[in-house]
């Protein structure tokens, strides 16, 4: 089974960019769809973006959509969630899951109880 492991978290700045990183440990992503989530202080958490590997089919929430971007790279091992223009409430800690669930759509990807493995998380500040 995989295990994600997030990286790349930091205090930035408003407008500043930051790139999460989120590497497969125990297996490759090859067969998962890997999503990132986010929670906010005192918030429940929500989904960010998800990416299929086999067609590398992707979908975002609407809040990021524009801003936010999610690749991989091509041996397979790590996930990246790009955030461009970050305001304040973007802070939170980010999640990266893996899921073994296949749908045609990806709306169902949206939603955390379909993910069956989670990282630990990396927190992102973005300071006013």
């Amino acid at each position: 089974q995989v295990q994600p492991v997030e990286s790349g978290g930091g205090l930035v700045q408003t407008g500043d960019s930051l790139r999460l990183s989120c590497s497969a440990s125990g297996d490759t992503f090859s067969g998962y769809t890997v999503g990132w989530f986010r929670q906010p202080p005192g918030k429940e958490r929500e989904f960010v973006a998800a990416l299929r590997w086999s067609g590398g089919s992707t979908t975002y929430a609407e809040s990021v959509k524009g801003r936010f971007t999610i690749s991989r790279d091509n041996a397979k091992t790590t996930v990246y969630l790009q955030m461009n223009s970050l305001k304040p409430e973007n802070t939170a800690v980010y999640f990266c899951a893996a899921s073994l669930k296949y749908s045609n759509s990806m709306d169902l990807y949206s939603g955390p109880a379909n993910y069956n493995y989670w990282g630990q998380g990396t927190q992102v500040t973005v300071d006013s």
